[in-house]
């Protein structure tokens, strides 16, 4: 099923009235968790899912996720009602800090642990032994903007960094001209929107930049951004609403968000043709991601600067950062069940949500590391 700019906000009504019928228990995406942080006992049962396991987990980081990490806590709890799983999206780099601080049992970041920051040895340290990185759900990155009469848009590479590092200043700018004759484009003053906290999301949209247009975009990518111009907003949410209440505005989020809100979202072209975003042409990107984590880490490669032809290149992975053995039995007993059901049948709905779901060769070795979680 392909799910394009309205598409996205449809599905996304139709799975919470789904789950509304499943049950009431999904976190506020703006309000922090509550559960602390504490023992659990594990007790086996059947269900369609494998064995489940009772007790509570806290997780916290990525707001990529969110919409799919809700959907599948309502899910599995339906299925295995003695389990607590909370989950506060703060943002990947805050997922990575309470990870390593020994506040949560999963952190959620859309980037890999970053050995040469330290984070590695202390994800290492926290667990007293193997930290693993565990792709669970891609999420493409659009370039959303509101443009009164404008809704079909082509953007390259070059052009978007120009926009994002204040050198294009105007949507009738002749480089957008350019790539959209047939398109009416108003005057109108760009206004840029990016990410105020350490986002993940905005690491990867870095890369992104760096990589398929190094001549415009020659800063260091980073989690916290880079540019010299624009409005900086806290978290998917932000940079969401501020969209949508902006005429003019342009900025980058999460395919998900940029749906439900009813955003306009740019094609890309990378050079292999413009592609706009949908679950199966972001799907086509990671396939070609390379694994560069060794033994059961599986940290990705991405390949941003792709010419594939039907490719979307903006893309980024959300992770679960989680240790492959806890002191706790029952609570890594816990955190296996749950990803056993997200790496499985959790991702058949994912497209109805606005992502990607896992590409069957690398799902099957995400399955298998969650399988000696212990």
């Amino acid at each position: 099923m392909k799910l394009y700019r309205t598409g996205v906000a449809a599905a996304l009504l139709a799975g919470a009235l789904a789950l509304a019928a499943c049950g009431s228990d999904k976190n506020s995406s703006d309000s922090p968790s509550t559960t602390p942080p504490g023992g659990s006992t594990t007790t086996p049962a059947s269900s369609s899912s494998g064995d489940c396991a009772s007790g509570s987990l806290k997780a916290e980081g990525s707001t990529a996720q969110t919409n799919a990490i809700q959907q599948w806590i309502q899910d599995y709890k339906k299925q295995c009602s003695g389990a607590t799983i909370d989950y506060n999206p703060t943002g990947s780099g805050a997922g990575v800090k309470q990870f390593t601080g020994d506040q949560v049992d999963i952190g959620g970041s859309d980037s890999a642990l970053d050995p040469t920051k330290g984070e590695t040895a202390a994800a290492e340290k926290r667990c007293g032994g193997a930290a693993l990185n565990l792709p669970m759900v891609t999420g493409p990155v659009a370039v959303a903007f509101k443009l009164n009469g404008v809704t079909d848009l082509t953007l390259t590479p070059s052009v978007i960094a120009k926009i994002f590092q204040g050198t294009i200043t105007t949507w009738d700018d002749p480089a957008i001209k350019a790539l959209n004759s047939g398109a009416s484009l108003p005057s109108t003053k760009i206004t840029v929107f990016f990410r105020s906290d350490e986002s993940g999301t905005t690491q990867n949209f870095e890369k992104y930049l760096a990589a398929a247009a190094p001549a415009d975009y020659t800063a260091e990518p980073s989690k916290t951004w880079s540019g010299k111009v624009g409005q900086g907003k806290s978290k998917s949410q932000g940079v969401q609403q501020a969209l949508s209440s902006t005429e003019g505005g342009i900025g980058y989020l999460e395919w998900s968000f940029a749906g439900s809100a009813g955003l306009s979202m740019a094609k890309v072209d990378n050079g292999g043709g413009a592609v706009a975003l949908d679950a199966d042409t972001a799907g086509k990107a990671v396939s070609a991601a390379k694994i560069t984590g060794t033994g059961d880490d599986l940290t990705l490669k991405l390949d941003y600067a792709t010419k594939v032809a039907g490719a979307y290149p903006i893309i980024l992975v959300t992770y679960e950062i989680v240790c492959e053995k806890y002191s706790d039995a029952a609570k890594g007993s816990l955190v296996k069940s749950f990803l056993t059901y997200t790496a499985g049948p959790g991702q058949a709905g994912l497209k109805d949500l606005g992502y990607a779901p896992l590409p069957a060769d690398i799902d099957a070795k995400v399955q298998a590391s969650v399988a000696k979680i212990s």
